[in-house]
């Protein structure tokens, strides 16, 4: 599997490079955003994508959006900004997890692992998985959402755990920490805001597919559920 690490810090870029290698994974190396986009085009079985925020010429967050427009391979963000709101931003524009500089190289492959391993946990399955729920069809086999009208829906490995979360135990109300601990597989003392900015997300992405249905309701004060009747 190809990985693609894009840094304008070369120092940085060439010690990711040796960990992604000593990891298995075959690193493709993009300096600035442009070629970044550029190296997504011409390798389209890239597996996930390990992106600076702060670069010359088109930052990562204009990386991220552009990617998110068609593409859901997996974003780990790495950025100098530690801040909370920083993170939260970077989570709203489509990262799937953020890692602040400077960074312990274990940990960033980490997360890629966990990543990957979410990304690719319904290949695992012999007998596909098929949700029929309310307007969607969600397969977890193949990770696809399908409108009834025959719409793709293109979400996130992360938007997608959560709305296979929710779609299997319909009408019952899961609170942010427990999507958190069963989505990422992790404790987060910022998880609230995580699971809200990415079930954000996901809403407006299924309320445009399916003509403004709200798939994902709120319960305030408690959390979210997929509510059948």
């Amino acid at each position: 599997m190809k990985i693609l690490i894009v840094d304008d810090d070369q120092e940085i870029a060439e010690l990711l490079e040796i960990y992604v290698k000593n990891e298995g994974y075959e690193p493709v190396v993009a300096s600035d955003g442009r070629e970044a986009l550029s190296k997504i085009r011409t390798n389209p079985d890239i597996g996930l994508i390990i992106l600076d925020i702060m670069m010359p010429e088109m930052s990562g967050t204009e990386v991220l959006k552009e990617v998110r427009k068609d593409n859901s391979v997996p974003i780990l963000v790495l950025s100098a900004k530690s801040g909370a709101m920083d993170k939260i931003q970077g989570l709203i524009t489509g990262a799937d997890d953020y890692v602040t500089k400077p960074f312990n190289p274990l940990e960033v492959m980490a997360r890629v692992r966990a990543l990957l391993r979410r990304a690719q946990n319904g290949l695992a399955q012999a007998t596909p998985e098929v949700l029929d729920v309310g307007p969607l069809t969600i397969n977890k086999d193949s990770h696809e959402v399908r409108t009834a009208d025959g719409v793709d829906i293109n979400l996130t490995a992360l938007e997608f755990g959560i709305l296979y979360l929710l779609a299997s135990h319909p009408n019952r109300v899961f609170s942010a920490d427990d999507i958190f601990e069963r989505v990422w597989q992790q404790e987060s003392v910022v998880s609230a805001k995580t699971v809200m900015v990415h079930v954000s997300h996901l809403r407006d992405k299924l309320e445009e597919a399916t003509g403004g249905n709200q798939v994902v309701q709120t319960v305030w004060g408690v959390g979210y559920k997929i509510e059948v009747l």
